[in-house]
């Protein structure tokens, strides 16, 4: 802007002074046509007098004379024809005139005929060739005054009489004009000079430092120094385009920084990628290779790959750098080798072309991922899948894989075959509720996926028979599916010990009721004889008895079989084999039994029954044969705890009682059997429920009562407590689920 500044007010100042010598040239020009029109109509006039005057001989005197006072070159008159009929020279008389002075007239388009003045300027150099003059014609028209007078030689019809030519010398106007040229040329190479000065000046300190700052500044980032200061400290456009350049060089910097920071990541990639990279040409050189294949193999650049790394003299026979090159695709191989300490290696190789910008392929990309190590795990896998395989099909419990979603059965051992009968094949794809009784199914497939662990579960073999097993659940996975691994284990023969066992603790607590039942029995016996014996007195003395008194002889020794039937049914049923199909029962009446068959005895020994039986009991899922004989096993050692107790007192008077409530707690049916004997020390407590411990005399128990019924409550997903103070009794609590139909 400051080079514009300057060279406004030159090129204004020039442009004025070029006007000024335009303008002055187009007066001295204005001025010479108003002489030469003025003269022309002078000359005419002259011409006029002398025609009418008779004068024309001395015409051409006048006309010399005039041309000498008026400083004309010449002074001329033409005829029509062209031809000079007077001059200022009389050398040239009668000679034709120039054509250029005709074609002024006669050019095309042009008519000499119109009624106005004719004034053609035309410019002719002279003999010299130097300042040249500048002509002026005017048409001579034939007057009326020229036609009328009697020595007039042309008619009135005639309209142009000839051509006045009237040549002013330019001389005077060249100097003038040269000097306006000269003054003109000194101004305009002064202000070149100052202008160009200034210019130059203002062009160094505006545009071609500045540009030349711009051009190093340029070529440091094109060398990639891109923190070069480049700022002019100007807004114009100069200003604008360093700030640009300098802009751009800072966004070089910021791209060439991130371009090297990928430029770094992939390299630092290429070499910390877990696998053999190399890039080889088409005879299979290593151009270049990753920091795991150096430091692998050690390799020399321009080494052929498989010598390399593959301990190779020649390619291999099917290579895939070899088939990239000849189809431009990626391939895949898998590839054994030895490696230069003589291992066998394995690897899987994948290629990629690189090509160049035409499309053709320059070099290939070998990929190998060393699989030695994923291979030996894979035969340790098979192996181990092997081993454990024959692991599987050796257990000696039957072992089930189960979809965890449909139970399907998806594999099982040979131990299902000895347990239930079937082969394997027969069992497999089959759902594994076909083992249970068909109306116990949907209640163990529901327990199937809950529990993990179910006791005595009733299964059907092959052939029919039925057999008892305690399932153990775990979920798994197997072929990628959600399993379930069950393991039964058949409790046939222990369960009959069990049972056989149960049976013989129930003869015991027959025996121990011996007594008990024997007093009850003699009661109904006697009455029975004695009414017998009343009757067979009346008979053998032939005496009547009355029909009420033998009505009433009837009725009592009616119901008195029947109350030994009852006692001898209920012995009989305590004493019968117990199943294990669970079924509803309510405690209060197995309680209440369980007493009625004991309450003799314990009368017998002065021992009180305080009862607290919760009325509307819910009811339980057991078998009430078997809750029979746990709550006998509790009250035999009640009473014998009460007697121990008695016998260490010496014949001191000692409560003898023994309490037994029921209650609903909590989703729980309560039983509390607490006496008033010797209590439980607290050295033993733990020990009770073990089988054969006892600390009765020999011969007074078998250690079993209470082994069995822990094992009974516990079959029915009860729990037992004990609570006991030494010498102040013991209390047993007993809680089963409430309506738990567990079958």
């Amino acid at each position: 802007m400051a080079v514009i500044f300057w060279l406004i007010p030159i090129l204004i100042i020039t442009s004025v002074v070029i006007k000024y010598e335009r303008d002055e040239i187009k007066s001295i020009l204005k001025n010479i046509t108003i002489r030469a029109q003025e003269s022309a109509r002078a000359v005419e006039t002259s011409l006029e007098e002398a025609m009418t005057n008779k004068t024309m001989p001395n015409f051409n005197m006048v006309i010399a004379t005039w041309a000498h006072q008026h400083d004309l070159n010449h002074v001329r008159i033409y005829s029509k024809n062209g031809f000079i009929r007077y001059s200022d020279n009389t050398e040239e008389l009668n000679t034709q005139a120039d054509k250029r002075i005709c074609s002024a007239c006669h050019g095309k388009g042009k008519n000499l005929n119109t009624p106005y003045l004719l004034t053609t300027v035309s410019f002719f150099p002279d003999s010299g060739g130097k300042s040249g003059s500048m002509n002026f014609l005017s048409v001579i028209r034939n007057r009326p005054s020229c036609s009328n007078n009697s020595c007039h030689v042309h008619s009135k019809d005639g309209g142009i009489l000839g051509i006045l030519d009237l040549g002013y010398s330019l001389e005077k106007m060249h100097a003038m004009a040269g000097g306006f040229k000269g003054k003109s040329y000194l101004l305009a190479v002064l202000f070149a000079l100052v202008g160009g000065t200034i210019t130059a000046l203002l062009m160094r300190r505006y545009v071609t430092k500045p540009i030349s700052k711009l051009v190093d500044c340029t070529k440091q980032i094109a060398e990639g120094r891109y923190d070069t200061d480049i700022d002019t400290g100007r807004e114009d456009e100069i200003g604008q385009l360093a700030r640009a350049i300098k802009d751009m060089g800072l966004r070089i910097a910021e791209k060439q920084e991130a371009l090297r920071r990928k430029q770094m990541e992939y390299q630092d990639l290429f070499n910390k990628v877990p696998c053999y990279i190399t890039v080889q040409d088409r005879t299979l050189r290593l151009i270049k290779f990753n920091r795991q294949f150096q430091e692998k193999f050690s390799p020399s650049p321009g080494q052929y790959c498989y010598e390399a790394y593959k301990g190779r003299t020649h390619p291999c026979e099917k290579c895939p750098v070899i088939s990239t090159f000849k189809d431009g695709k990626s391939h895949t191989s898998e590839e054994t080798g030895v490696n230069k300490d003589g291992t066998v290696s394995s690897w899987i190789v994948r290629t990629a072309p690189i090509k160049d910008p035409s499309g053709d392929v320059v070099a290939a990309m070998e990929m190998c991922l060393d699989v030695t190590q994923m291979k030996e795990l894979q035969q340790e896998v098979k192996k181990s899948e092997e081993k454990y395989r024959v692991i599987f099909n050796t257990i000696p419990n039957p072992l089930f894989v189960l979809d965890a979603h449909s139970l399907q059965i998806i594999d099982c051992n040979y131990s299902v075959t000895w347990t239930y009968g079937f082969d394997k094949s027969e069992l497999t794809s089959k759902s594994f509720l076909v083992l249970f009784p068909d109306d116990e199914r949907d209640f163990y497939e529901r327990k199937i996926r809950e529990s993990d662990l179910i006791n005595r579960v009733k299964h059907i073999r092959k052939d029919g028979e039925t057999i008892f097993v305690n399932i153990r659940i775990s979920p798994s996975e197997y072929l990628d599916r959600e399993v379930l691994l069950v393991t039964t284990s058949d409790i046939t023969e222990r369960m009959m010990a069990e049972q056989q066992l149960i049976q013989a603790s129930k003869m015991a607590t027959l025996g121990e009721m011996a007594t008990g039942v024997a007093h009850e029995l003699n009661q109904p016996l006697s009455v029975i004889k004695t009414a017998s014996s009343f009757i067979k007195n009346k008979v053998m003395k032939n005496e009547s008895i009355g029909e009420e008194v033998l009505k009433t002889l009837a009725c009592e020794i009616d119901s008195h079989v029947d109350r030994a039937t009852k006692i001898i049914n209920h012995m009989r049923e305590f004493g019968r084999k117990s199943g294990v199909k669970k079924e509803k029962v309510d405690v209060n009446n197995t309680m209440l039994r369980a007493l009625e068959i004991f309450s003799q005895q314990l009368k017998l020994r002065e021992i009180e029954i305080v009862l607290g039986l919760q009325e509307n009991l819910p009811v339980v899922y057991a078998d009430s044969n078997r809750l029979e004989q746990v709550f006998i096993n509790f009250l035999i050692n009640a009473r014998d705890a009460i007697e121990e107790k008695a016998r260490k007192a010496a014949g001191e008077k000692i409560e003898k009682k023994i309490f037994v409530q029921t209650a609903g707690e909590g989703g729980y049916v309560v039983v509390r059997i607490r006496d008033t004997g010797t209590g439980i020390p607290e050295s033993i407590k733990e020990k009770i429920f073990e089988p054969f411990f006892t600390t009765k005399e020999v011969g007074k128990g078998t250690g079993l009562g209470l082994s069995i019924s822990y094992g009974i409550i516990n079959d029915y997903n009860g729990i037992i407590r004990v609570k006991s103070k030494e010498n102040q009794g013991a209390e047993f609590t007993i809680l089963f689920p409430v309506g738990h139909e567990d079958l």
